[in-house]
């Protein structure tokens, strides 16, 4: 048995914000030509008050789900990659499986930061080739507007609030025809896990915290550790670097989304990038730059996906998906 991509859906909350406006909304000594420069960043949409994590995350969810032509009774499990839930407890995948009147399965999150949709991929792809479920919806949704230090401008202009989904459906005849999730290649190392973090949380601090992040640090590791998941994944099945159509990176920064563009020698024109208007979404980034690249028709039927992020944890991983 393998999954296939049935459906990808995307929600952005309605406020966009751009670089000035921020500037001047948080007092921040900054500009827009700094951020740009730096990030590629130029917008990013922030939750309104009281939108949460699985508000998102269900619209993104029911925009997968009418694109499969799938219904609720079709959904086996929920999961979730999320590093801002709604509670320690519920998940945010029970919520969102509240929401969506999924009376069946089971539903769970993930927490591996930016690389949370990939690791969740991989969790929902295991659980379809075993038989454990048919139909899976896997969710990425952050409200990262809410664990910032708005005071530092080295990490709050970074990022952006959003969310992505994907249903993936059992489909017998998808490896003959060489379709569905290749394979996931997933790692951590906690040794670097102090690089990029959450200075708080329910079990230490009793509060959740802001981010904190070593910026230097954090890009010299993307870089060489996001090349060699890409390197392991097109090796794992004798894959040429030139028979990738697309590459679908975590949107957290356009200078290490060109550098594996470059990687792969593939041209900006077959890179899907949306930094420049979401920002870094973590979770999220990677199904909604997704969902962009399948409803706009760039991504189609018989193109070879790779997936790739970095986050905090360390965690980094690939994905490889055949439409």
């Amino acid at each position: 048995m393998r999954a296939v991509i049935a459906g990808t859906g995307g929600y952005l909350p309605e406020r966009s914000i751009s670089n000035d406006e921020l500037a001047a909304w948080k007092g921040l000594e900054t500009s827009d030509a700094w951020i740009v420069e730096r990030t590629g960043i130029r917008r990013r949409h922030i939750a309104a008050e009281g939108e949460t994590a699985s508000d998102m995350g269900a619209k993104a969810a029911l925009a997968a789900l009418a694109q499969a032509g799938a219904s609720a009774e079709e959904v086996d499990a929920v999961i979730v990659a999320t590093a801002t839930p709604d509670s320690a407890f519920p998940s945010t995948a029970a919520r969102i499986q509240g929401k969506l009147g999924i009376l069946r399965g089971f539903a769970f999150d993930i927490s591996a930061a930016c690389t949370g949709f990939v690791y969740a991929l991989g969790v929902a792809d295991a659980m379809i080739r075993c038989g454990q479920a048919r139909g899976v919806l896997v969710v990425g949704t952050e409200v990262f507007s809410r664990i910032l230090d708005w005071s530092d401008r080295a990490t709050c202009v970074l990022f952006g609030d959003g969310a992505g989904a994907v249903f993936l459906r059992a489909l017998p005849e998808a490896r003959a025809e060489g379709r569905g999730v290749l394979s996931t290649h997933l790692h951590a190392d906690g040794r670097y896990g102090d690089i990029l973090t959450v200075d708080g949380g329910a079990g230490s601090t009793g509060t959740c915290g802001v981010v904190r992040m070593a910026g230097r640090e954090v890009f010299k590791h993307a870089v060489t550790k996001l090349a060699s998941a890409v390197d392991e994944a097109l090796a794992a099945h004798g894959l040429a670097k030139e028979q990738v159509a697309w590459l679908v990176p975590h949107q957290a920064n356009i200078r290490i989304i060109e550098a594996m563009g470059r990687k792969l020698g593939l041209p900006m024109s077959r890179v899907v990038v949306t930094v420049d208007r979401h920002a870094n979404t973590s979770a999220a980034s990677i199904p909604l730059a997704l969902a962009e690249a399948t409803r706009d028709g760039r991504i189609s039927h018989g193109d070879l996906v790779l997936m790739e992020g970095i986050g905090g944890g360390l965690t980094w991983g690939a994905a490889l998906a055949r439409f």
